[in-house]
């Protein structure tokens, strides 16, 4: 698994690549030639059909000469139809997109105050300001945070809440009448779908856009820092190679229809075009409760657990190669299942292996983590799950994360 960096805000250096040297011009003017005599017999075939009424096309098989139509613009219009998707896209998105400037005083090495700034992205979801954005862009509680809209306007910033279970957040300005993003359905996404990335590239090019593809989906990664200080296991996210610089981060990912299908969050370090983004979908139960509460709550099992595979299921000898596996972790306290938690009030135990949540199996397209968070705090699922070797199912109400 590639080690992955959270943008690193500070580095703005730009490379161009080297030139190549050699005789290329050679082949280029072979090529010119090539097709300067291609164009003309083909423009000479098309007089001579023409001079002669389509005589010799009807000779050689055209029937309806007079109906004939070559479609030599057929390759522009799919490319403009593309471009314009692409550019109604960005235009409606846009306006919602926003910077995220943080500044905080450090003490430097010489013992000396000075000033630290960081920046990254987020998208406004309500008209009064309400702002998504990733968790590890407002992560300094000590900073001070300067929102500025696509018009121009500096707004104070401040943190609502945090997701405690993605790397996801909401910010507040004091503002009314704001433009929103309107949210697609990450769920429908297919791979080879056209999307666009729009965010604050480098921490100084505002709503910079950049088009690409869905490259996967449902990839888990480890992210981290720059220092690599601090880092989380993300899953389900989106890969893209549509071209996330450091800035970008908390902006949004968009399909052609201007819907925002996911939140665009992390880079493979030392590889090109490799994004993550967290789906949109992970993210709605997250929108809806801080509308209705203030603040993001999570629902939560309480169960500690490996993901697993079918190279998993043979090295272990398991009798399935999906679902998550109960397990302890390496450190001191990590149970396999939190003491009062959901789990374990339902009889949930070490070495059990959940299986389905609602009849949802939990694989590598649906992992436990994702399909939790389409639930709320209080509702009750039905989780289908191998226990001593025997399959049972078993009703769990669902609780706060604290």
């Amino acid at each position: 698994m590639p080690k992955i960096e959270y943008e690193n805000p500070d580095d703005k250096k730009i490379v161009y690549p080297k030139k190549r040297r050699g005789r290329g011009w050679l082949i280029v003017l072979i090529v010119i030639i090539s097709m300067i005599f291609g164009s003309v017999a083909g423009v000479g075939s098309i007089i001579l059909l023409s001079e002669n009424n389509g005589s010799i096309a009807k000779k050689i098989g055209f029937k309806n000469w007079d109906n004939l139509t070559i479609p030599l613009t057929e390759t522009k219009k799919i490319n403009v139809q593309e471009s314009s998707a692409i550019i109604d896209s960005s235009n409606k998105v846009s306006p919602a997109v926003v910077s995220i400037v943080a500044k905080s005083q450090v003490q430097t090495i010489f013992g000396n105050t000075a000033e630290a700034s960081s920046a990254g992205t987020g998208f406004i979801i309500t008209s009064d300001g309400l702002i998504l954005t990733n968790k590890h862009v407002v992560s300094d509680a000590n900073a001070a945070y300067t929102v500025i809209t696509a018009d121009g306007k500096n707004y104070d910033g401040k943190i609502q809440s945090v997701d405690p279970l993605n790397d996801l957040a909401v910010v507040k300005i004091t503002a009314t009448g704001l433009p929103v993003v309107e949210l697609g359905d990450s769920d429908q996404l297919q791979v080879g779908q056209w999307v666009v990335a729009i965010g604050n590239a480098l921490g100084q090019y505002q709503n910079t856009v950049t088009a690409g593809v869905i490259s996967a989906k449902q990839r888990d990664i480890q992210a981290s820092d720059a220092t690599g200080a601090s880092s989380e296991n993300l899953s389900g996210m989106l890969q893209t190679d549509a071209a996330i610089n450091a800035g970008n981060s908390g902006g949004p990912l968009v399909n052609l229809q201007g819907q925002v299908i996911g939140i665009n969050t992390a880079v493979a370090s030392g590889a090109q075009g490799i994004g993550f983004a967290i789906p949109i979908n992970a993210a709605k139960s997250a929108i809806d409760s801080i509308k209705k509460t203030g603040k993001i709550v999570r629902p939560y099992l309480g169960v500690r657990y490996l993901p697993i595979t079918p190279d998993i299921a043979k090295t272990n000898n398991l009798k399935y190669d999906y679902g998550a596996l109960v397990v302890r972790g390496n450190g001191l306290g990590q149970v396999a299942v939190v003491p009062g938690s959901p789990a374990d009030k339902a009889g949930i135990v070490e070495n059990d292996i959940i299986l389905e949540i609602n009849g949802e199996r939990i694989d590598s397209n649906n992992g436990l983590t994702a399909l939790l968070s389409k639930y709320n705090v209080g509702d009750t699922v039905s989780i289908k799950l191998s226990h001593a070797g025997e399959e049972k199912t078993v009703k769990v109400a669902l609780q706060e994360m604290k």
